[in-house]
């Protein structure tokens, strides 16, 4: 996927992301409103300390009297103040970051929750990398908004109304001077916004390239390694990582230009008009220094929240964008297929009947054409054919990982649209060709997190499918550690491992997808010994590359380009001399060549 169709698929923030993000506070509105109170606490401290000097400067230095117990009431009010003002801000400080994990923490999940829910169409679409991205790295951006940024801004707008206030009460036409900066700085603001957005929306789907492009390289490290990709991939990885300092270069300009550097210009400029308006009034009566100082301190008040919501800005854009996409996963109309209709229809015999189905993943080719089959309960339907002639394509809509849109698929004579997911995947048993293991232990590989599979009823299912004898002499037994997909383990211990899971869930519908394709053939042998055990009394619609692991099924359906081309026992496939001979004979040919 190129980083311009990526990119196509962002729109910039829109306004309501940023009203969305706030709904995630409304659980904590006590919490929230005691943060709040405490900020205008702590602005009301702050802005009082200015105030205290002016009298200190008018009653008491300038006519130089220095009553001593004033002076020390004076002075105790300003330490006081100070104090409260470090205390009340600590204290909402704690409050705002404590309330961002929890939001985080919300918001995390949900994303996770709906990646779960995700029909697996998004996902073969979708790299993985640029997911995880989305989950960390965005959900991050987010977190720093809540923690920092969001505080920043309702202190500092709080303390911009305060002193905005005070100026007001020491002199009100100054005060008006100073309230044309409002403007001026929120056009910076609204500039620095228009300016910036893009890049950095630019610069988290290149990250999340990166990514992805990481993550890919990580899991195929063997095949890089064993066929010299490593020029190629360094290069690749290479022109995203320039891609991504090139956007970045860009936004660092844009903040040296629009941030600090302009406000400190605008501050000097403010500083000078203050000094110029009194200034002018000395020359027609007295000025008093304290009001002076008091409108000077004010006005470096007034432009220290302003800078730090500057610098603020930079990440709450970055959090804006990463909520933009955080929202297109969460507001993505993709779903895996659920239960439609009422009932709670229950699978207990296992009979399997395809209707007429057809099917196509992108809506214009079809990969199933008109596929219509029964298997009865007890039986075996083998699929066998070429590469892409839609075996997987049928087991895929049987698990219903994709919707059936033409044509009826029915477990027992139920539609399996009616089936709910937990009856659906607790009758059926999936076992792969590359079998899945999660990081953990044998059991927890084998329980799967269903408590009510006892120790016992763990061992036994080992036992059935003879994977105890490996298990057994693993350091540990069943509670050996087991790393990311079983990369400890041979590919014939990880199978029996999967079947093992099945047969400790007790299916009714055995489905085996290529289960021995990537094993030895001694190791097949076993494998085979223990999917005829597995078989016995369940339906199983097995997909079979090596054509002698299936002459015992009672129904063999070959497929070509989608179709059904021919469908019967083994023998009698043989005896039509299609397709199915002609693929048992060169299988049978170059086991003789192998042989000899």
């Amino acid at each position: 996927m190129s980083i311009e169709s990526l990119e196509s698929q962002g729109a910039l923030v829109s306004r309501g992301t940023f009203w969305r993000l706030m709904r995630y506070m409304m659980p904590h509105k006590l919490r929230l409103a005691l943060a709040l109170l405490l900020l205008g606490a702590a602005t009301a401290t702050d802005v009082l300390q200015p105030i205290l000097i002016k009298v200190f400067l008018d009653r008491y230095l300038i006519p130089r009297h220095f009553p001593e117990q004033r002076l020390i009431d004076l002075g105790a009010a300003y330490l006081l103040l100070v104090l409260l003002t470090a205390a009340f801000n600590v204290v909402q400080l704690l409050l705002f970051q404590m309330l961002a994990l929890d939001i985080i923490q919300r918001l995390r999940v949900d994303l996770f929750d709906k990646v779960q829910q995700l029909a697996l169409s998004f996902f073969d679409q979708t790299p993985v990398g640029v997911l995880v991205s989305r989950i960390t790295n965005d959900t991050e951006a987010i977190l720093d908004m809540f923690m920092t940024v969001l505080s920043t801004f309702v202190q500092n707008i709080t303390i911009l109304v305060g002193v905005m206030v005070a100026m007001f009460a020491l002199n009100v036409r100054l005060a008006l001077y100073c309230l044309v900066l409002v403007p001026v700085i929120g056009a910076v603001m609204w500039m620095y916004q228009k300016v910036s957005s893009p890049l950095f929306h630019t610069a988290r789907q290149r990250l999340s390239l990166l990514n992805a492009k990481l993550n890919e390289s990580l899991q195929g490290m063997s095949i890089i390694q064993a066929m010299r990709q490593e020029p190629r991939l360094r290069q690749e990885f290479g022109e995203l990582n320039e891609s991504y300092r090139k956007v970045r270069y860009r936004n660092t300009q844009v903040n040296g230009i629009l941030l600090r550097p302009l406000t400190e210009v605008i501050y000097l400029g403010a500083l000078m008009l203050v000094l110029a308006y009194f200034g002018g009034e000395s020359f027609s009566r007295a000025v008093n220094i304290g009001v002076l100082y008091a409108f000077v301190s004010y006005l470096s008040r007034f432009f220290e929240p302003i800078n730090n919501m500057l610098q603020r800005l930079n990440s709450f854009q970055q959090a804006m964008v990463s909520a933009s996409r955080v929202f297109q996963i969460l507001d993505n109309p993709s779903r895996r297929p659920m239960a439609e209709g009422e009932g709670e229809p229950v699978i207990t015999r296992g009979e399997v009947r395809f209707e007429d189905v057809s099917f196509s993943y992108d809506g214009t080719e079809e990969v199933l054409k008109h596929i219509s089959f029964t298997a009865k309960p007890g039986q075996t339907v083998a699929l066998v054919g070429h590469t892409g002639s839609g075996k997987s394509s049928t087991i895929n809509l049987l698990m219903r990982f994709y919707p059936v849109v033409k044509g009826r698929i029915t477990i027992d004579g139920v539609d399996l649209r009616q089936y709910s997911d937990d009856e659906l995947r607790s009758k059926m048993g999936l076992v792969l060709q590359d079998p899945f293991l999660f990081v953990g232990d044998v059991t927890s590989n084998i329980r799967l997190g269903d408590q009510h599979i006892s120790d016992d009823s763990v061992r036994q299912a080992a036992e059935f499918v003879q994977a105890d004898q490996f298990i057994d002499r693993l350091a540990g037994g069943y509670h050996a550690p087991i790393g990311e997909r079983g990369a400890t383990l041979s590919t014939g211990q990880r199978q029996l491992i999967s079947f093992a899971r099945t047969m400790a869930h007790d299916p009714v519908i055995l489905v085996l997808d290529e289960a021995t394709a990537s094993v030895d053939t001694e190791t097949e042998d076993a494998i085979q010994a223990v999917l005829q055990k597995m078989r016995h009394g369940r339906t199983t619609i097995a997909i079979a590359h090596r054509l002698s692991t299936i002459q015992d099924a009672d129904l063999i359906l070959v497929l070509h380009h989608g179709e059904v081309v021919e469908r019967g026992t083994h023998q009698e496939l043989l005896s039509k001399k299609g397709l199915y001979h002609k693929m048992y004979l060169l299988q049978q040919g170059g086991l003789q060549d192998s042989a000899s």
